[in-house]
């Protein structure tokens, strides 16, 4: 068994293997780490390109696009390993990232998942919106993270170079205990992409588990690799994603309050998006609620699976609305967010 394996999932993505893949390789040398392609039955010549030019790059074959939550369910039953890498093709890792990670999981074994700090490819003094330094939630389930709320994304001055726990961690790096990911099954794969990392550690953490972020390491992130930011499927992802994980991870006492009041900030945004002259976008929100609801009986049966012993998940929940701090509040840092301890009780 290998202590650690680098996985990147890969769905016609040869041009960022091209630009990428060869750093990976050279700079994760530690401890007897692989990496590993798992290709998602891509139809541009990606395997063979691999193959041809990374002989040491082990390479798992989909027979077709399973989507990101998906197609590392499937790879990583292939894989034995004390600890998983889930890396995103379109990142460029830094000299000496995977050693901090590896030293981290180890010192704390209550720890199931460890981001790096996560920058942007295009701007490096900047983070990156899918990650940033960690990964956090509202009482709505709106995600946000140290470095970037919503659209606004900070400059890194070493503001963040704090190892914390966190509530999630990125999907796009993101270290991975394997004796944690089988005991909490892995990704929901109904999730396709988008939000299936915030309901595994959503699921971590009800497992008793923590999840963690180092500054000590950085990647960075292009960003919009498969799905451009703005895009109407990847909004239908976010928005119909977002009710499965309230769903299924939702303490019984508030879940009807939050359910209910999450659904008229959906029927907001797509007023905004209509009056935006964004009609694609509000027909993306309408058929994520349509799924949503015919995917109820689902849903219903993983919520009575997952419900563990009664766990506060308090930590690391911000016990008000993003939207009301960031909008109306001007609100636009973590810095000046008051993270008070949650009402979300397992209960």
């Amino acid at each position: 068994m290998t202590e650690t394996a680098i996985v990147i999932l890969n769905w016609n993505g040869i041009d960022h293997l091209k630009k990428f893949l060869g750093k990976v390789v050279e700079l994760s040398d530690f401890q007897g780490s692989s990496v590993y392609v798992a290709d998602n039955g891509s139809t541009d010549d990606s395997v063979r390109w691999v193959t041809d030019n990374h002989p040491v790059v082990k390479v798992i074959k989909l027979d077709r696009n399973w989507g990101f939550a998906g197609g590392y369910n499937l790879a990583l039953k292939e894989i034995y390993s004390k600890y998983f890498v889930l890396l995103n093709s379109d990142i460029e890792v830094s000299p000496g990232w995977l050693q901090p990670l590896v030293e981290y999981m180890e010192k704390n074994p209550e720890t199931a998942a460890c981001q790096p700090k996560i920058l942007s490819w295009q701007k490096r003094n900047e983070f990156e919106y899918a990650g940033a330094a960690g990964g956090f939630i509202d009482k709505y389930g709106y995600p946000f993270c140290r470095g970037r709320i919503f659209n606004h994304i900070e400059e890194d001055t070493g503001q963040y170079d704090q190892d914390r726990n966190i509530f999630w961690s990125s999907g796009a790096c993101m270290m991975v205990r394997r004796d944690a990911w089988i005991k909490c099954e892995g990704f929901d794969a109904d999730f396709f992409a988008h939000m299936e990392e915030i309901d595994l550690c959503w699921r971590f953490h009800k497992a008793g588990y923590k999840v963690a972020y180092t500054s000590s390491s950085v990647v960075y992130h292009v960003g919009g690799g498969v799905l451009s930011y703005g895009s109407p499927f990847k909004t239908y992802l976010n928005f119909r994603n977002n009710l499965f994980l309230l769903y299924k991870n939702l303490p019984r006492k508030s879940f009807r309050r939050i359910l209910f009041t999450r659904k008229l900030f959906d029927g907001i945004s797509a007023v905004m998006f209509l009056v935006t002259g964004k009609p694609a976008l509000v027909k993306a929100i309408w058929n994520a609620h349509i799924d949503y609801y015919r995917a109820i009986p689902s849903l219903k049966h993983k919520r009575w699976k997952q419900s563990l012993p009664e766990i506060k998940v308090s930590e690391n929940i911000l016990n008000k609305s993003i939207v009301f701090e960031f909008y109306l509040k001007r609100k636009k840092t973590f810095d000046k967010l008051k993270l008070n301890i949650s009402n979300y009780e397992q209960k």
